[in-house]
C-alpha cells in the first residue's frame, strides 16, 4: 500500500453519488481503497481500471497536435453510472465510482483537489525497472 491516506479516499465516497475509491499502480495493484469494498472487489477494480488508463494514455495523441499529448482523466459511462480515472501522482492512478445521478463537476472537482494536494504521497515507484507513465 502507498502512502495514500485513506481518509481521502472515504472522504470522496461521502460526496453523494460516489460508490468506491481505488488507487492502483501502472501495473494494475491496488494500493489503497475506501471503506464499502472489499479487497477482493478493490482488486479486480484496480485490475480493470489499469486497462482504462493504459489505453487513454495510448489514445491521447489522437485528440491533440503533438504526439506528445498526456493523458489526464478518463469518464467512462454505464447505464447504471460512471467511472473516473486520474493520474495521481508518478506511476499511480486514482479511479472512482459513481451512480448516474452523480453530481461529477462537483466529484471531479473534489478527485482534481485531493489529487493536487496529496499527489507526492500517491507516487508508486515502478517495480523492477518498469516505465513510469503520467
Amino acid at each position: 500500500m502507498t502512502n495514500t491516506p485513506v481518509w481521502m479516499l472515504d472522504d470522496l465516497v461521502n460526496l453523494p453519488g460516489v460508490r468506491h475509491a481505488v488507487v492502483f499502480s501502472a501495473d494494475g495493484l491496488m494500493q489503497a481503497h475506501s471503506a464499502g469494498i472489499t479487497r477482493d472487489a478493490a482488486d479486480t477494480f484496480a485490475a480493470a481500471a489499469t486497462g482504462l488508463q493504459s489505453l487513454s494514455r495510448a489514445a491521447a495523441p489522437f485528440s491533440a497536435d503533438s504526439p506528445n499529448a498526456l493523458w489526464r482523466q478518463t469518464l467512462v459511462e454505464f447505464d447504471s453510472g460512471y467511472l473516473i480515472a486520474v493520474a495521481a501522482g508518478p506511476g499511480s492512478y486514482l479511479v472512482v465510482s459513481c451512480t448516474s445521478e452523480a453530481d461529477l463537476e462537483m466529484i471531479l472537482f473534489r478527485v482534481h483537489h485531493h489529487v493536487g494536494r496529496l499527489g507526492q504521497e500517491m507516487t508508486s515507484p515502478p517495480r523492477n525497472g518498469a516505465p513510469i507513465h503520467s
